[in-house]
């Protein structure tokens, strides 16, 4: 996500990509769409079977100049939401831009910055490293003042260092030399800037860095606004009898909370799952052996060193690896937000159905349109748009899982270009998320549709009737009550006649006749009313490690 703005540490800047942008108005003239000068190419219409009966040669030429136009369409649109090639950076942008400080071209080079200044910093503490000594108080200030203050201004520097360096991390290190260069103690020591580091390690910190940032800062607490809203549907319709089908079919009663909270503690268990991820972090060099390292200083124990520089940045350390981070955990996170995603997609679908059976109501919005012919119309929008971009976002997570794992050899450039596409698969995420939420503000549940339903299916009671009379060794409960029900028509004075008729003790028989749809609902009040309970349970621990 390159585009738009957003806000960290109170500052607001514009995003932006590859090259600095004059920064222009949003809005697009009303002729627009002519200096584009769309066209398609010049083809001949009947150039096989000549011309057709009826046809003029005027006619044929005015087809001509339609389709022969000049195909020269290219235009250097300025860039704005409306010609922003990924939907999250143009018409979503609101909804997804706190992921930008983490998961933005900008949020990378802010990474990389923070990882090279705090490895110069971890060489100055390292008596061996006589080439470095101990920076003075004002020195680190000025150090950490370079990762604090890193505004927009120095990504731009960073990419048009690039531009000659053609080089990414390279362009990183050039401008940290240039910053530093009139500062009399670092000065002396600018080429220390990256020692020993081959461009991976510094990515991978960054990238670990980016992930934890944007999971802990924006996904997991919007994660977490979600299964609350979902515990809250659970516990408020606790008691609200709901017909259950399966198949498709009426199937024995349940409450509305109680299928609510099997969502929420399904969504609560996978939000566990990734908080519980560990994001892994190398420093060994070029392949993972320390070879440069030892060749310059072999007296020093670097797996040691290296250990402790990743586990200071808040990541745990791994040991063994080639040039890059062998990305396992990544794969392994990337695979639980899927899980988790698919989970709210099924979430989604439910409530869309029961939107449909007439379950739930929506609140509507003055000016709102639901239908462009349809006046009557109020679409589960919110939910659609949900269970669509967990589409987008699982398509990209579920590649970035299975890609990144896999490296030819020591290392391949495949991953480089693959990473650049994790905001991608967290905004749709992100999104959906939003959406999801958006929909379940509007629902209001219809009680008297719910009790509708269950009015209608009086046949849903032959299961506690065969069962009871399992229990009081009638013979053939089941056969009976399947010629009963199967089939027929059902309604109270049918299945109260049936009952009447059974050879069971007079207190079971009262209790089947007591018995309603409406009232067949097993434990599912209790378990929907302890929801909550269950959750808390699987809360810690809140954050990634």
């Amino acid at each position: 996500m390159e585009l738009g703005t957003f806000s960290a540490s109170g500052v607001n800047k514009k995003m932006f990509l590859s090259n600095p942008i004059t920064q222009k108005s949003n809005v697009l003239p009303n002729s627009w769409l002519n200096q584009l000068n769309f066209s398609f190419p010049a083809r001949k219409i009947c150039s096989c079977r000549g011309i057709a009966k009826g046809s003029t040669i005027s006619s044929l030429k005015t087809q001509e100049k339609v389709t022969g136009m000049s195909s020269n369409h290219s235009q250097d649109l300025e860039l704005s939401s409306l010609t922003a090639l990924c939907p999250l950076d143009g018409r979503y942008w609101g909804k997804v831009k706190e992921l930008a400080p983490f998961m933005s071209e900008y949020g990378l080079i802010r990474f990389r910055i923070l990882v090279e200044i705090k490895w110069l910093i971890k060489m100055s503490q390292i008596p061996q490293i006589v080439e470095v000594p101990s920076f003075s108080e004002e020195a680190q200030t000025f150090l950490h003042d370079l990762i604090d203050g890193f505004s927009m201004n120095d990504a731009l520097e960073v990419k048009k260092i690039e531009r000659v360096t053609n080089h990414d991390v390279k362009a990183v290190e050039y401008f940290l030399k240039q910053k530093c260069q009139s500062h009399p103690e670092i000065s002396k020591v600018l080429e220390f800037f990256h020692f020993a580091c081959t461009s991976e390690d510094i990515n991978n910190l960054a990238h670990a860095l980016m992930l934890k940032g944007a999971l802990n800062t924006v996904i997991l607490p919007v994660m977490d606004e979600l299964i609350k809203a979902i515990c809250d549907m659970a516990t408020t319709h606790s008691s609200v009898p709901m017909l259950s089908r399966t198949h498709g079919q009426p199937a024995s009663p349940t409450t509305l909370g109680k299928e609510m909270a099997i969502f929420a503690y399904r969504l609560s268990r996978e939000r566990k799952e990734i908080s519980q991820i560990e994001m892994l972090g190398k420093f060994a060099g070029a392949v993972g052996n320390y070879n440069a390292h030892v060749a310059a200083y072999p007296e020093i124990n670097w797996p040691e060193i290296a250990e402790e520089f990743v586990l200071s940045l808040g990541l745990e350390f791994n040991p063994y690896v080639p040039q890059i981070e062998t990305h396992d955990y990544m794969a392994k996170l990337f695979h639980s937000i899927v899980q988790f995603n698919n989970i709210l997609v099924d979430f989604d679908r439910d409530v869309w159905g029961y939107i449909s059976l007439g379950y739930f109501k929506q609140t509507t919005k003055a000016g709102e349109i639901g239908s462009s012919t349809m006046p009557h119309k109020v679409n589960p929008i919110d939910f659609e748009n949900s269970e669509g971009n967990l589409g987008v976002a699982n398509g990209d997570l579920s590649h970035l899982s299975t890609k990144l794992p896999i490296s030819r050899w020591q290392r391949d450039l495949t991953d480089s270009t693959v990473l650049r596409n994790m905001g991608v698969g967290l905004g749709h995420s992100l999104l959906a998320y939003r959406s999801a939420l958006q929909g379940i503000q509007k629902l209001q549940v219809n009680e008297a549709a719910l009790m509708e339903d269950l009015d209608k299916t009086w046949e849903v009671l032959a299961e506690p009737i065969q069962t009871v009379m399992r229990r009081y060794g009638v013979p053939e409960p089941y056969e009976k009550l399947k010629e009963l029900t199967r089939g027929r028509a059902v309604n109270k004075e049918s299945i109260r006649e049936f009952i009447q008729k059974l050879d069971i003790p007079a207190d079971a028989k009262t209790s089947l006749l007591n018995l309603t749809p409406h009232t067949y609902v097993g434990a599912a009040a209790e378990l929907a009313k302890n929801v909550n309970e269950a959750i808390f349970l699987l809360s810690s621990p809140y954050l990634l490690k």
